[in-house]
């Protein structure tokens, strides 16, 4: 049995270890409150210059009533006089001050989309309108306007240099409550392939994150901002350690085109790529190279101006290692038309370097009518999301066919009549514009086959 003097002279080692390291960090804790003796550390002062510069946000939305597709028609419309249904849609969220001075306001798309009206609350009680300044739904990110008046803002640290392992705190508004702050450390570096967003290049944390902090901080010891809470990974319903924030250095990215433009301007390299499997190694006689395959050069892209072909191995990018696919479309999605990217690659056992410049994306819309009659009420365009090309259905009327059959906005058509489509173009050349129609839809994570007959 181990001495009891024993017992409390390693406790109060260890949490004289603790505080010591505390204050290695360099913020000013002050002196420490003392039980029997042994000093008690506490984040409490970081989060006292902290929490002011995370807000929470409420919004409000009128949402239409579905219609009945009757009351569509005017003629059956004249024996009716109902004024159309409308409901409010009222959801929570969070956001960090970034900019005191201009008074913006760091949050999730999700948080704010298609909101009518905006209001943030302020840690001492102040609820302020907020304008939207941008929105970048593939990455996620929004920034709102908010009077600068009297703000706190969040010092921005380099989230390149984090390490698995680090501490971090989170600082959001879960379920409504209010602000809350939880703690943890950063659980992995650079996850990207989950499908939550367009551009995914997440730090993991295992600080509890749950519904009401997305928009809200992640903050190291020292009370900098190093990423923005966005998601978790709940199959039971309920937060199980494994939270997801977008970078501090990919936000901020971000922020300086939704303040300049309102919108993302994402240019294209004109390539498709695939990560290196064993086989593909061994295919191209490759040693311990870890990068991305070009397995598609579209023409006259900057990919093929620049010299690129099919086969290469992207290895780096900008300077930066590229291991797989996700990496390489998360560098090229940060660049805006007209950037150059330097990129290294791997052509047999050559290692050659090539610089192209982004371009803009051709942005091709259609009725659906003119591909196919059952298409009808429908507007598809191409697209390329997350390595998935195809067509995506953009809009789409409630009254139609497609929609009866399933279709809705957002779906991707991946083939048609089983020939695999990447465009509009290669579907006209697979259908009928009067035969059956098959088709295979991409739903986030989800795909199925549609008949229309």
């Amino acid at each position: 049995m181990i001495p009891t003097r024993l017992v409390k002279s390693l406790i109060f080692i260890s949490t004289l270890a603790i505080f010591l390291f505390f204050s290695s960090l360099g913020f000013a804790i002050g002196l420490p409150a003392f039980t029997e003796n042994q000093p008690m550390p506490s984040l409490a002062p970081m989060l006292e210059r902290s929490m002011p510069a995370v807000v929470n946000i409420s919004t409000s939305t009128n949402v239409e009533g579905r219609e009945n597709p009757l009351l569509q028609d005017p003629y059956f419309r004249q024996f009716f006089n109902i004024p159309k249904q409308s409901r409010q849609k009222n959801s929570l969220g969070s956001g960090v001050i970034i900019d005191s001075d201009k008074g913006y306001v760091l949050t999730n798309n999700h948080v704010i989309d298609k909101a009518d009206k905006i209001m943030v609350t302020l840690t001492d009680g102040r609820q302020l309108n907020a304008d939207l300044v941008g929105t970048d739904p593939e990455a996620d990110v929004a920034i709102i306007r908010v009077p600068a008046n009297n703000l706190t803002e969040l010092p921005i640290a380099d989230s390149s240099q984090l390490k698995v392992g680090d501490f971090v705190v989170a600082i959001g508004n879960p379920f409504g409550l209010g602000q809350t702050v939880t703690s943890g450390i950063v659980s992995a570096l650079g996850r990207s392939g989950l499908g939550i967003e367009g551009y995914e290049d997440f730090i993991q944390t295992d600080a509890s994150i749950n519904p009401g902090n997305s928009g809200g901080a992640l903050v190291n010891l020292r009370g900098e901002f190093i990423g923005m809470n966005t998601a978790i990974l709940a199959p039971s319903g309920g937060n199980v350690g494994i939270g997801f924030a977008i970078p501090a250095n990919m936000v901020m990215t971000i922020k300086e085109s939704l303040v300049k433009h309102g919108k993302v301007r994402r240019g294209l390299l004109g390539v498709t790529t695939q990560d290196l499997t064993p086989e593909l190694v061994k295919a191209f006689n490759l040693v311990n190279v870890q990068g991305a395959a070009i397995s598609r050069i579209e023409n006259n892209s900057p990919a093929e101006k620049a010299g690129l072909a099919l086969g290469d191995i992207v290895v780096s990018a900008n300077g930066k290692p590229i291991k797989n696919s996700h990496e390489l479309r998360n560098i090229i999605g940060l660049l805006q038309i007209g950037d150059k990217v330097d990129i290294e690659y791997y052509r047999g056992d050559e290692k050659k370097e090539a610089t192209a410049v982004i371009g803009k994306q051709e942005q091709v819309q259609l009725a659906g009518e003119k591909l196919h009659a059952k298409l009808q009420g429908t507007i598809l365009s191409n697209t390329q999301r997350d390595q998935i090309e195809g067509i995506v259905i953009e809009k789409i009327n409630t009254a139609s066919y497609a929609w009866k059959i399933g279709l809705r906005p957002g779906d991707v058509i991946v083939s048609a009549n089983q020939y695999r489509v990447r465009n509009i173009d290669e579907f006209k050349q697979a259908v009928d514009p009067k035969s059956e129609l098959l088709l295979n839809l991409q739903r986030g994570q989800e795909a199925f086959f549609a008949m229309l007959n």
